[in-house]
């Protein structure tokens, strides 16, 4: 469920603090990224190096960070992730959320962010049940903040009642309760991805240079807005997604059957690298290099279209088909006469010139083409190319299943 998520974890001061530590590690066995947000109280129950060394992530405690806020790190921590949770949520910071104060790098994620926030209240009875804490809650919970939490308990100040936090899992069930609302909820999406493989002999085959980077970004980004997804992929180098469906083929035939195999689908995005061409005849031996030094002649055969065969469903083509078009020259000109002899509907565009350094890197810079012209985004990560596409689509096709 939470694979590929990303979580903003907000620890305020109080005794509840060492709890985060284990919530941290609670969410990452369940594949989720954390990145801890230590306050000051904080500081004074855990150490950064410890949130640090379980999350292995950078913690951030201070909001006057000259090198992050040279490029508005409050504002991207903020909303860089799927979800903010706050555990322990003090008295302090349900004041300060529910006054709209932000003095402090966690009062002023929890201002600038505009994800879901769930907080694990922490504090002494009195505390809890005081006139204006209750008050806060009320304001908060009509500002659409989630709750788990408090639970009955013996506190650390000897007193019994409500205000001890959450325990870790139970925070861990809210946090999945809380990323089961994404906006592609109930919508099957398929994804292919990396490379297609040809054989030509029992040990030789016909590839290309796609790590499969790029498709499982994308995979990933679409399960955390909750779709169902199929990850169709050939033999890549990077591992496929946790939490989807994954098929694993060989070759554009294999692929082509699993594709039709996982249809109908809501939307069907095709980051897949699939070889143009495979061998005519294999050999069902290893074809042996001849003594008197002349070369086996290969003749090959084309290999079906797959997003041809979808765009072009007369029944049953799911309502958005997004191609890939790597290109080495004239980008824009071959995409935009791709999408129209394919017939999908976008076609997300890249430069994999040896120039770039593109194919098989970290990073993407693409342009997607749609019926509304070509729109280029600017060089990123491959997660965020993932991120912001699936947001495109969830644009699209989102709402009720």
């Amino acid at each position: 469920m939470l694979a590929g998520k990303h979580i903003l974890l907000i620890i305020g001061g109080g005794i509840a603090a060492f709890k985060a530590l284990d919530l941290i590690r609670r969410l990452r066995e369940r594949g989720a990224e954390v990145t801890p947000v230590l306050t000051r109280a904080g500081q004074e129950f855990v150490t950064p190096l410890s949130a640090s060394g379980l999350a292995a992530r950078k913690v951030y405690t201070d909001l006057f960070d000259l090198t992050d806020e040279a490029e508005m790190g409050h504002i991207e921590l903020s909303r860089a992730a799927d979800l903010v949770v706050v555990a322990p949520a003090t008295a302090d910071l349900l004041g300060k959320m529910a006054g709209g104060l932000a003095n402090d790098l966690a009062s002023t994620l929890l201002m600038a962010t505009d994800k879901r926030v769930l907080v694990a209240p922490a504090m002494n009875v009195r505390m809890w049940e005081h006139p204006a804490n209750q008050r806060n809650i009320v304001t908060l919970k009509q500002d659409g903040v989630l709750f788990v939490g408090p639970t009955d308990g013996t506190m650390a100040c000897g007193e019994f009642g409500p205000g001890r936090m959450a325990e870790p899992l139970e925070i861990v069930a809210a946090v999945e309760a809380a990323l089961m609302d994404g906006p592609l909820k109930g919508k099957h999406v398929l994804v292919t991805s990396g490379p297609t493989h040809e054989p030509i002999d029992p040990v030789r085959y016909i590839a290309n240079r796609s790590s499969g980077a790029q498709g499982t970004a994308l995979a990933r980004a679409l399960s955390a807005l909750g779709a169902d997804v199929t990850f169709v992929t050939g033999p890549a180098d990077v591992p496929p997604p946790d939490g989807v469906k994954v098929v694993q083929v060989q070759t554009a035939g294999q692929m082509l059957e699993a594709v039709q195999a996982a249809l109908p689908a809501s939307a069907a995005v095709f980051a897949a690298a699939v070889a143009d061409w495979r061998v005519a005849r294999t050999s069902d031996q290893k074809i042996k290099k001849d003594q008197a030094g002349s070369l086996p002649v290969l003749e090959f055969a084309e290999n079906p279209d797959i997003l041809a065969t979808v765009s072009q469903m007369k029944q049953g083509r799911p309502a958005l088909v997004v191609g890939f078009a790597a290109e080495t020259n004239d980008v824009i000109a071959h995409a935009t006469a791709k999408r129209e002899r394919k017939g999908c509907d976008w076609i997300v565009a890249n430069d994999v010139s040896p120039a770039t350094g593109i194919m098989g890197g970290s990073e993407n810079a693409v342009t997607l083409i749609s019926d509304q012209g070509a729109e280029a985004w600017p060089r990123m990560g491959k997660d965020d190319v993932a991120r912001q596409l699936a947001a495109r689509i969830a644009e699209v096709i989102g709402g009720d299943a």
